[in-house]
């Protein structure tokens, strides 16, 4: 199956860059660059993709929002957010806004691409330490959602979101509660049916703001 990637950043450089790395493995092709959110959401009504590659500074229009406007259109594409600074703010509101992860800009050509295939595949945290060390910094100590995840899982699922949340795959996940890898799939679908989210890193994220994962 080829992979088609859209990458979203103002500097030409850098987006060339990622062109050519993504260009050169025989499973993905570019299937569009654009230098603004605005231009990535109007490419995107008329070109199908997978995987949006977006910087989260941006002029016209922001990685942010474009994220948010990507997840109302049909079948939205995951979003792998890029940015400059591991502990970010902005990176965090993308995350929000529906993105499935985040790398840091400097990381190697190997790293970016084993992100973009595990975003696609929606079954693995990008970066799950740095991911986990971001929410707790900056969602922790705000007030937790008056409706606690506790209320809508079962305690099984409870404890699988946790070790989701500590960046663990679903073989850890099994080894950890003595259960095979596909009973934890099974609690895995309907964490996210019943929480309403597309993939873990929302999950993780979900944990988070309700207060289950407290500080380390």
């Amino acid at each position: 199956m080829m992979l088609r990637i859209a990458i979203v950043d103002d500097q030409e450089l850098l987006r060339g860059g990622v062109a050519m790395v993504i260009n050169s493995q025989p499973d993905m092709t570019v299937a569009f660059q654009a230098s603004n959110g605005a231009d990535a959401v109007a490419a995107l009504g008329r070109t199908q993709v997978d995987v949006v590659v977006m910087d989260v500074r941006m002029p016209v229009m922001d990685g942010i929002e474009a994220t948010a406007r990507i997840q109302r259109v049909p079948e939205p594409p995951r979003v792998l957010i890029l940015t400059t600074f591991d502990l970010d703010e902005s990176a965090l509101a993308a995350l929000r806004a529906g993105a499935s992860g985040f790398l840091l800009k400097e990381a190697p050509a190997e790293e970016l691409l084993a992100a973009i295939r595990q975003v696609h595949q929606g079954d693995t945290i990008v970066a799950p330490s740095t991911t986990a060390r971001l929410l707790e910094q900056l969602v922790s100590g705000s007030t937790p959602r008056a409706d606690p995840l506790t209320d809508r899982l079962s305690a099984r699922e409870v404890d699988v979101v946790r070790l989701i949340a500590r960046g663990q795959s679903n073989a850890e996940i099994a080894s950890t509660l003595y259960l095979s890898e596909t009973t934890i799939k099974t609690h895995v679908r309907s964490i996210l049916r019943k929480l309403r989210v597309r993939d873990r890193v929302q999950v993780v994220i979900a944990a988070y703001e309700s207060g289950l994962m407290g500080p380390r």
